[in-house]
């Protein structure tokens, strides 16, 4: 007999559904995983139900919302961040709705919750100047240094996500005549990344040294394990703070490691390169992914406006003749 345990549903949404039908990433499981324990510790909290006795009927438009509101309020997420979290609930409803037809209505409820317009800010790479001074920073004469010059230098010139970076091995590396780095990025999509000679020879170089590290690893951490993301965060902004003196430009830009990915785009873009070649090289879906970084691009916007000429019309200021509107205009 079939039953409305929300238990049930979210177990073969994902082991039918995710793993099974569609064969998701394990990136996307992992989201998706996070989102309803997040979801069910909410549920828990405000039905006061364990988890595994909640019904899908107990689940409202409403009770949805304010778990939303709560992670915006009490978590403090971004807006994209509701916004995938919201994706994953209506992901999950979605494939109830050929389980649970009598439960349509409902399900139907659920699925028109909009997700939130928001901002989309100008995205923040490196200049020529800053990236030289932000490689400059590293103590080469430590392995630390050494490890944080050449993770630093290959974000750079290859535009590698974080995830991808710290899971690199030594395997997707060849170093000849044709130097490039093999990954496996964002829906598991492959793609061959071109290094120049210089990359080649410094990760040569860190290759003599560490090629006998833990599971084959690139980069590791001083405990020879892997580094995690937020060690690649707190290494970045670590050097940012160092060169921030010397680079007053970088005190105005929050630079993350994601603004490394962002740098390799804008110095294709800004030495000729077609959109078409950045997307691939950058392992985008679309070309429209592209496109933040023409509008990020502030010399192609001043080589545009100097193409155009100032229309010949002699300028004139207003000048008001009453009493009331000279003071509404000095104020």
């Amino acid at each position: 007999m079939k039953t409305d345990n929300f238990s049930v549903l979210l177990q073969r949404f994902f082991s039918d559904y995710l793993i099974s039908q569609r064969q998701a990433s394990g990136h996307t499981i992992s989201s998706y995983r996070d989102t309803f324990c997040l979801f069910l510790k909410f549920l828990q909290r405000h039905l006061k139900k364990d988890p595994s006795t909640i019904e899908i009927e107990n689940i409202t438009v409403d009770i949805i919302k304010e778990f939303l509101k709560d992670l915006e309020k009490n978590r403090n997420i971004s807006i994209r961040s509701r916004n995938q979290r919201l994706a994953a609930i209506h992901s999950c409803f979605r494939y109830a709705a050929f389980l649970y037809p009598e439960q349509s209505n409902l399900i139907q409820q659920i699925l028109a919750i909009p997700h939130k317009k928001h901002d989309y800010p100008v995205v923040q790479f490196l200049s020529s100047n800053e990236i030289n001074e932000l490689l400059a920073a590293p103590d080469r004469t430590t392995w630390l240094g050494r490890r944080d010059y050449t993770l630093i230098l290959l974000a750079i010139r290859t535009g590698m996500r974080v995830s991808e970076l710290i899971n690199l091995r030594w395997n997707d590396i060849t170093i000849g005549s044709s130097s490039h780095v093999h990954c496996v990025g964002k829906g598991r999509k492959e793609r061959v990344t071109p290094i120049t000679k210089n990359t080649a020879s410094v990760l040569k170089s860190w290759f003599n040294e560490n090629k006998s590290t833990n599971e084959n690893l690139v980069f590791i951490n001083t405990r020879k394990g892997k580094l995690s993301r937020d060690g690649f965060r707190y290494i970045l902004k670590k050097y940012i703070r160092q060169v921030s003196d010397n680079c007053v430009t970088l005190k105005r830009k929050c630079i993350s490691p994601h603004s490394l990915r962002h740098t390799a785009a804008m110095q294709l873009l800004e030495a000729g390169v077609d959109t078409m070649i950045i997307a691939i090289w950058l392992g985008h879906e679309s070309i429209e992914s592209t496109q933040i970084y023409i509008k990020a691009d502030l010399k192609m916007k001043e080589n545009a406006l100097n193409k155009t000429k100032d229309p010949k019309i002699k300028s004139l200021r207003y000048k008001p003749n009453d009493s009331l509107m000279k003071f509404l205009k000095s104020l």
